[in-house]
């Protein structure tokens, strides 16, 4: 009995696949666009390590992911080690500790995997794919405007068509909390209520406290104040307190650079998006693609990450999550990813150095070149080459003959003779 009869055909941990070749090439396909576009804004790439000691790396932790972390013991210090569940704050600790010295703004970008605990519920991934920015050292609408107008031109550029970017701002949230008499229990219900716009819940929660009819009015209108500009003129007339006031004037900053860029057709307002309210200090903003539930990107303002380890300095950026994108753009990459090889050499005669020579030959011309090195019939290596994606067979019968080049998308042949292929003077 062979080996993999033994086993399950999907005998693996939950929350973790295997990418077979059409697959991996679309996630590499992402991979390459996205980097072209966070290139194309200078930003360079890091690299992080997929270990690194606990302690350290829960310093950058935000809400929520200290339970979401793989640890174990390190044999070799006695110290326990963590899978990173989220590469942004290895980009602080990198900023922090060893780029320090560089002169402000240090614009770096990534592109790796993390590992997550999840809840016992199907189709909640473990093993995640990542790719974002991170912009360090610079404050200010601009900056921030740049991270949403980078998400919008990155999602175009992988063949998204409709989709959105909600942008929130938490500083308005707790500009219209700040110094109400609400317990930190009650408090977390009203902010719950306002994510999920429940505004059922919330009128029931705020009729428990005792605030100021003024009050409960401006934390009822939260959930509705979404939509276009035009939200942030309704929210002006509602809330009274300076600091709301304040990040209404920085968000309007931002959108006026938007409209320079000429992305605003694809954002919303959303003054009710409390994601990350314990760990993002201004702009927050994620992606949305049409027919789907899960956000694609997530960012925004953390300017309190840095200092944790060391080094204090203003930052943005935001995050793809590239199983979510894979999962949207399925059929739209079916058009822009073929994981094919251009070439498979067939040979009719016992010389097999001839075709061997031919491979070498049209590798260094560029295309993507394998030997048919199985004894078998021509129609059994077309069949074949079918099958696997070539775009085209070469059939060699001896050097002083012409190679024949069947096409496998049609069917069509040609004759290339020895003089061509030595001068490169051909194309497939």
């Amino acid at each position: 009995m062979r080996f993999s009869d033994s086993l399950p055909e999907t005998d693996l941990p939950k929350g973790v696949r295997d990418f077979l070749p059409l697959k991996a090439a679309k996630v590499e396909y992402l991979q390459q666009q996205l980097q072209q576009v966070y290139t194309a804004w200078g930003f360079r790439p890091v690299i992080t390590p997929q270990l690194e000691y606990l302690d350290v790396l829960e310093r950058g932790f935000g809400e929520g992911l200290r339970e979401r972390t793989f640890r174990f013991d390190d044999r070799q210090s006695g110290r326990l080690l963590a899978f990173p569940p989220d590469m942004t704050p290895q980009i602080a600790r990198i900023a922090a500790t060893r780029m320090s010295e560089l002169p402000l703004p240090l614009r770096l970008c990534y592109s790796g995997r993390v590992l997550r605990h999840t809840e016992q519920q199907a189709g909640k991934d473990r093993d995640i794919f990542q790719s974002g920015v991170e912009l360090i050292g610079l404050d200010g609408p601009e900056a921030d405007a740049e991270m949403i107008a980078m998400a919008v031109e990155s999602l175009t550029a992988v063949g998204a068509q409709e989709f959105t970017i909600d942008i929130g701002q938490v500083e308005f949230f707790r500009g219209v909390m700040d110094g109400l008499p609400l317990d930190v229990r009650l408090a977390e219900q009203v902010a719950d209520a306002i994510l999920r716009k429940d505004s059922s819940e919330l009128k029931g929660l705020l009729e428990q406290s005792e605030l100021a009819d003024g009050a409960c009015e401006e934390i009822l209108a939260l959930p509705r104040l979404y939509g276009g500009r035009e939200v942030l003129q309704q929210a002006e007339k509602t809330v009274s307190n300076e600091r709301s006031r304040r990040a209404l004037d920085s968000l309007n900053q931002v959108l006026d650079v938007l409209d320079v860029y000429g992305v605003l057709d694809h954002v919303t307002i959303d003054l009710g998006e409390l994601r990350g309210l314990n760990y993002h200090t201004g702009i927050t903003f994620q992606g949305f693609l049409s027919g789907i539930g899960h956000t694609v990107c997530s960012g925004g303002r953390y300017n309190n990450l840095t200092e944790k380890y060391g080094f204090s300095a203003p930052s943005t950026g935001f995050t793809f999550s590239l199983l979510h994108l894979l999962f949207a753009l399925d059929k739209v990459l079916d058009q822009r990813v073929v994981p094919s090889c251009d070439l498979l050499i067939f040979s009719t005669g016992e010389n097999l150095r001839i075709a061997q020579k031919l491979a070498c030959q049209l590798r260094k011309q560029g295309y993507s070149v394998a030997r048919d090195i199985l004894d078998r019939t021509q129609v059994d290596a077309l069949e074949y080459a079918k099958k696997m994606n070539y775009r085209f067979m070469a059939v060699v019968a001896g050097e002083e003959r012409d190679v024949e080049i069947i096409s496998l998308l049609d069917g069509n042949k040609k004759q290339v003779s020895w003089q061509q292929l030595n001068q490169n003077d051909f194309e497939l």
